[in-house]
């Protein structure tokens, strides 16, 4: 695979049982390249490896005043120079593209796991965390898979020499040979302390960036209570432990490299001195102790490779876990048995919502947490909670990723939500999305311009002007039209900044709402559509979303009287369980728990209001029992 053919068709199945299992598959499927870099990193190092023999013939000639054996020395450094040059060339291309392709393969897996979880993902994963695995870790791993074949190459450089060595000069060539395994593993005592500092900086780095996001993401909040100070105040603490934490690390790994330097050092020395006393005495000649001398200072650059392996793997190795525990989780383990799409009614068995098809369904839920639950579950998204995602994401270990797993998979037992009879998780993806749309409560508008915005996959019935007209967004293209660049004032020209932060939350919520219709799903489900908008423009935006809905199923999550007085039906869904369903006029009439979500009473009024209803009933007998 070369960079020019990425994105690649498949990116393949991963193995997420682990995060080393996982970094094992990528290096499988990087084998061509691996290979292909390992080659020209022997060139290489070969190369390197055979300058001391050319210096030291080279300097025999000169010794025995050869000119013909000193011109064939340069001749071979002349070649082993260009060898060089374009094994190390070749080296850090191939190298390098190991690096971009691995990295653009997992970007293209976070990227598929994302599309298929959809807005679930960030319910099961941090969002913070998400982000740190879509950016710095891909880095990461992608950096241990580019070190492979470079370790690989200068290991199989340093047995060559070292046997080169016994073979050339036995007396010299030992001493090397013996000591080369303990510099190469002298630092390994030493790793995992090192690996335990960088994975704290990293969890520390992870908490800043999540506190910084989302400081970012409510500025405007905390400007209007006065808590921007508070908030910095925090940052900075934030940044000065990941700081500490940095050069703490750092300071692990500069031991590390300081021993690398140290021992061959010692090594160099004490070969010099033994080899200045054997040529003293005539046992070996200066040409050879030159060769063996310059062969062990080049040894020192493949050793090198030992160092970075080893810090590779450990900053990869967490990296790996994190994108292992978003890779494991599955939307589902069931195999798709429809392949059209159902209609009919929506029905929830673990409340017993029923949304009739080609109505207008409105829910109400005393309790905002549990209507935002109920709406992620219509849609096919089963609902995790905060403390599971929290604890999921400090848990970096082998055993973290399985349990991450096996609470996926415990999830998918809760029964699901039947569509026209069909379980929605028995349903293919592009299914089961064009069957069922759920709006958040707080959706999000992505940069771009407004006709990009409205421009989704959709069943072409209901056109962008309709969908606008119908979420009340008159006003929104006004504005749009006053700030748009085109001569003509196009409002679906007009560039929508991030998050559509140049937008009031109304104007948000209304074109969130207008791009939900364009789609004009089977069915759709809409979390406090109205919430952000005056009780004029409510009511508009409810008899809009009715108009342009007749004969196709919505289900709205509502507690505005204006919203629940248009719905065909409303039901009262109260502690997890459907315990009431009819008009609202109806229940505000019939049902007390109705009419205190409804109309805000509290407990006091509805005892009066039940209390009064008692006595007119007891009245109303007792003029019955009179009149007969």
């Amino acid at each position: 695979m070369q960079i020019r053919d990425l994105p690649y068709p498949d990116p393949g199945d991963p193995d997420v049982r682990s995060g080393p299992r996982f970094l094992i598959w990528l290096g499988r499927n990087q084998l061509r390249g691996q290979l292909k870099s390992m080659s020209w990193g022997l060139l290489h190092q070969c190369s390197l490896a055979g300058l001391p023999p050319a210096v030291g013939f080279a300097v025999q000639a000169v010794v025995d005043r050869s000119g013909s054996r000193l011109a064939w020395a340069g001749g071979l450094i002349a070649v082993l120079g260009v060898l060089i040059a374009l094994g190390d060339t070749m080296l850090h291309r191939t190298a390098i593209t190991n690096w971009i392709t691995a990295a653009a393969r997992v970007q293209q897996l976070l990227a598929r796991k994302t599309a298929e979880l959809g807005a679930a993902l960030t319910r099961r994963v941090a969002a913070g965390e998400v982000v740190a695995v879509s950016t710095g870790d891909v880095e990461k791993i992608g950096w241990f898979v580019e070190a492979l074949s470079r370790f690989a190459a200068a290991a199989a450089a340093l047995v060559l020499i070292c046997v080169g060595l016994i073979l050339y000069l036995p007396s010299l060539g030992v001493l090397v040979a013996l000591a080369l395994p303990l510099l190469a593993l002298a630092v390994l005592p030493l790793l995992p302390r090192a690996t335990r500092r960088a994975d704290l900086q990293r969890e520390k780095a992870g908490k800043a960036t999540e506190l910084a996001s989302d400081t970012v993401a409510g500025l405007r909040v905390l400007r209007g209570i006065g808590g921007e100070e508070l908030f910095l105040g925090r940052y900075r603490r934030a940044s000065q432990e990941v700081r500490k934490a940095a050069v703490r690390s750092a300071r692990m790994w500069s031991l590390i490299s300081a021993i690398q330097v140290l021992l061959p050092g010692a090594l160099l020395i004490s070969l010099v001195v033994y080899g200045a006393t054997l040529a003293r005495d005539g046992r070996i000649e200066v040409g050879q102790l030159v060769t063996v001398y310059s062969a062990a200072s080049l040894l020192l650059f493949p050793l090198r490779h030992f160092e970075e392996i080893a810090m590779a793997y450990s900053f990869s190795r967490p990296s790996a876990q994190r994108a292992v525990r978003v890779l494991s989780l599955h939307r589902t383990d069931r195999p798709s048995s429809v392949d059209a799409t159902p209609t009919g009614d929506l029905y929830d068995p673990v409340t017993g919502l029923m949304a009739p098809a080609g109505l207008f369904t409105a829910v109400v839920c005393g309790d905002p947490d549990e209507a935002g639950r109920l709406a992620e579950r219509l849609g096919g998204h089963p609902h995790v909670d905060a403390d599971e995602v929290g604890n999921g994401a400090e848990d970096s270990t082998e055993n973290g990723a399985r349990d991450w797993a096996d609470d996926a998979t415990s999830e998918q037992k809760t029964p699901s939500v039947l569509l026209g009879g069909v379980p929605l998780d028995e349903l293919p993806l592009d299914s089961a999305r064009t069957a069922v749309l759920v709006q958040d409560k707080d959706p999000v508008l992505l940069s771009g311009t407004l006709r990009e915005l409205l421009d989704v996959p959709s069943s072409g019935r209901v056109t962008a002007q309709d969908a606008l007209s119908a979420a009340q967004c008159g006003d929104v293209l006004d504005s749009l039209a006053q700030a748009s660049v085109a001569t003509d004032g196009d409002p679906m020209t007009t560039r929508i900044t991030e998050r559509g932060r140049s937008l009031s939350g109304g104007q948000r919520q209304r074109l969130a709402l207008a791009r939900s219709l364009v789609t004009d799903p089977e069915a759709l489900v809409l979390d406090e559509p109205t919430s952000a908008v005056d009780s004029h423009t409510e009511a508009r935006v409810a008899a809009g979303i009715k108009a342009l809905r007749q004969g196709r199923t919505t289900v709205a999550f509502a507690s505005s009287p204006l919203l629940l007085d248009l719905a065909d039906q409303v039901v009262l869904v109260h502690r997890g369980t459907v315990v009431a369903v009819g008009a609202h006029r109806e229940l505000l009439r019939t049902d007390p728990r109705y009419r205190a979500v409804v109309t805000r009473e509290t407990d006091d009024e509805i005892a009066v209001l039940t209390s009064q209803d008692a006595i007119k009933r007891i009245r109303t007998i007792e003029e019955v029992e009179e009149r007969a």
